[in-house]
């Protein structure tokens, strides 16, 4: 027999209870749109908590005080907590050759008002590598001049969600507003990020010069002369992180007059070892999506093979006939391998339509990224080759095997 006939034959013998051939296609069907919508998502969500981690910056350090501890059950004084300064910022940057940018800042809440406009935001006092060390860019105006670090300037810059509920369409630029009780102007709008990686508006955002901020919007705290919440650095090559990250250590422990043994007043976090950790974690997230679904294509071959198995019991009778006028074992394998096949090529291209149709729909409907790719539609169609020769092998070798005289004898 050739292909071409093997094929026609297979066909035939499909369509003589194609009911039953639709359903063996199911599992196969469900087990290939599972792989391309799980392995999508997996994926998608890889790609984004990557893109959203990246953000951080893989080549930066961050340096934030120790947490705040008590004595005798109360808390101490909050001026205790503020435990890093400029001037560690400035030791940092002329002591360790290798730090790139480095840039102390400060954090804190107000309303921002502009007329009857008013709404509620989070400022950050910086330094001028902050922008570059976090990414920050200005679509709009200008940065600070050098007057503004220096003299306390009034000055501000906003993000789009800022500008967006006080401005309206307009840019702002120029305008005052007041901080708190303080008028500033806005002299920049900062480009827009969208979401963080934790769910957070990353566009609600103002950003004044850090002893603006210090002096005029947390003036009423009694901080420390010189005081910073935290202390972001970056290095031009990553190898040199863990370097940097020591010598950081060392230098404040200095500079803190901490003793050997003692415990830091300090914590400096390696962002790179958690761009590390969530990638890690998201590619094994995918992995365990892909082998959930595998295992339900798995559930489909079997299903393949024991339909295969009841097929070759119901056609004894017709597998010796065949033999008996020249069919050899060979051609009676043939045959039944196509039919596995047609069943599992019919359900993996009906399982590739459902499944990228799938995908499509959970990234429009849903808040789940979705990364749909040739590669992901290639494997499934391997897969599903690959189940109609695994789980038909065995059906199609036990009907050759038959003995067309004892099968001519079954009624």
């Amino acid at each position: 027999m050739t292909y071409l006939d093997v094929l026609r034959t297979a066909i035939f013998a499909l369509r003589g209870n194609w009911m039953r051939s639709a359903l063996t296609s199911l599992g196969v069907i469900i087990g290939i749109a599972a792989v391309i919508v799980m392995v999508s998502v997996g994926q998608g969500t890889q790609a984004e908590i990557d893109r959203m981690v990246s953000g951080l910056g893989s080549q930066r350090l961050d340096i934030s005080p120790g947490s705040r501890r008590t004595t005798g059950g109360a808390r101490q004084a909050s001026s205790s907590f503020f435990t890093l300064s400029e001037g560690d910022a400035e030791a940092i940057r002329e002591e360790i050759p290798e730090v790139q940018l480095v840039s102390g800042s400060l954090r804190g809440n107000s309303q921002i008002v502009f007329g009857e406009k008013n709404w509620a935001s989070t400022w950050q006092g910086v330094q001028p590598d902050f922008f570059e060390i976090n990414g920050w860019t200005i679509v709009e105006g200008s940065g600070f001049e050098p007057h503004d670090y220096s003299g306390a300037g009034k000055s501000v810059i906003i993000g789009e969600t800022v500008r967006r509920e006080l401005f309206g369409e307009d840019s702002g630029v120029g305008q005052t507003v007041r901080i708190g009780r303080t008028p500033f102007t806005v002299v920049g709008v900062l480009n827009s990020k969208g979401q963080g990686g934790f769910g957070q508006d990353q566009d609600d955002v103002m950003m004044v010069p850090l002893e603006t901020g210090r002096r005029r919007l947390l003036g009423a705290m009694g901080l420390p002369a010189g005081a910073v919440m935290q202390i972001a650095l970056t290095v031009a090559n990553a190898d040199d992180l863990p370097y940097v990250q020591g010598e950081v250590e060392a230098l404040l422990r200095q500079r803190h007059r901490i003793a050997p043994g003692g415990e830091d007043d300090f914590a400096v976090r390696n962002i790179s070892e958690i761009v590390a950790t969530r990638t890690a974690t998201t590619r094994l997230m995918s992995l365990l999506l892909g082998a959930v679904a595998t295992i339900s294509l798995i559930v489909g071959g079997i299903g393949i093979m024991n339909i295969m198995l009841v097929s070759v019991t119901e056609r004894i009778r017709e597998i010796g006939l065949r033999m008996a006028v020249g069919a050899g074992p060979t051609d009676v394998r043939r045959q039944f391998l196509a039919e596995a096949m047609l069943l599992s090529l019919g359900g993996g291209v009906l399982g590739i339509a459902i499944g990228v149709g799938g995908a499509l729909l959970v990234g429009h409907f849903s808040d789940l990224p979705t990364a749909l790719s040739s590669q992901v539609v290639l494997l499934a169609a391997g897969f599903s080759v690959a189940t109609g020769l695994f789980f038909g092998y065995y059906p199609a070798r036990k009907a050759s095997q038959l003995d067309p005289i004892e099968a001519l004898r079954q009624q």
